[in-house]
């Protein structure tokens, strides 16, 4: 009856409860936050490393496209001689009192994305090695990427014709056969800060026919960066 009643009285422990500490982090859950944090950190590093380069290579065309110089063009579009006319028997006629003139119709062409400075420019025009008229163009400007178109006026001297040997048998041939000379010296400058020295040089052949006044000229432009 004793073990009986002893095997009654005793009773199995409660299983004991298992509490979590408020301070403590599952591992996997730590590191999982953890990875989701490095990634955002490293997009964001990413994105800012892209931002830099793309500005990087934004300045770097900028500079490379402002500071870059392009060769500017020279151009004869057309030339007329008014007023010029030959006797017979060699002499030179003017119609009246007028002067004897070339009328030549200039261009320059900047490609650039600065403005082309110009200084005083002559243009010179020869007739048997002999300089028979010269003709001044203004100091100007051609702007950025734009194509100035400028009339030059040449005063012809008669008289000069007369001492070329070759006058009487280009006569008789109706055809006169004259050069030009044109020299312009410019800036480019960059920035407000930085000039490239530009040369501009053209020469031109020119045919006259005595008897349809009519001219063809056959250019030949030059560019030089200094």
């Amino acid at each position: 009856m004793a073990n009986a009643n002893n095997s009654e009285q005793v009773k199995p422990l409660a299983p004991a409860e298992y509490h979590l500490r408020s301070d403590y982090e599952d591992p996997a859950m730590s590191g999982g936050k953890l990875t989701l944090q490095h990634r955002r950190r490293c997009l964001q590093c990413f994105g800012c490393v892209t931002a830099l380069l793309l500005v990087a290579v934004v300045i770097i065309i900028v500079i490379a496209t402002v500071f870059h110089v392009k060769n500017p063009s020279i151009r004869m579009n057309s030339v007329t001689i008014q007023r010029l006319e030959f006797l017979n028997n060699g002499s030179v006629r003017s119609s009246g009192d007028e002067n004897v003139t070339l009328l030549a119709d200039v261009s320059v062409k900047n490609p650039n994305y600065n403005s082309f400075k110009y200084g005083n420019t002559t243009t010179s025009i020869y007739y048997g090695g002999v300089v028979v008229g010269e003709g001044h163009i203004p100091q100007g400007q051609a702007k950025a990427r734009r194509t100035l178109r400028m009339n030059v006026t040449v005063h012809l001297n008669p008289e000069k014709f007369l001492t070329v040997p070759s006058l009487r048998s280009d006569i008789l041939s109706r055809s006169l056969n004259m050069s030009s000379y044109t020299r312009i010296d410019g800036k480019i400058k960059l920035l407000k800060i930085f000039k490239k020295s530009v040369v501009l040089k053209m020469n031109c052949s020119i045919i006259y026919n005595i008897s349809s006044q009519a001219v063809q000229q056959e250019c030949r432009g030059q560019a030089l960066l200094v």
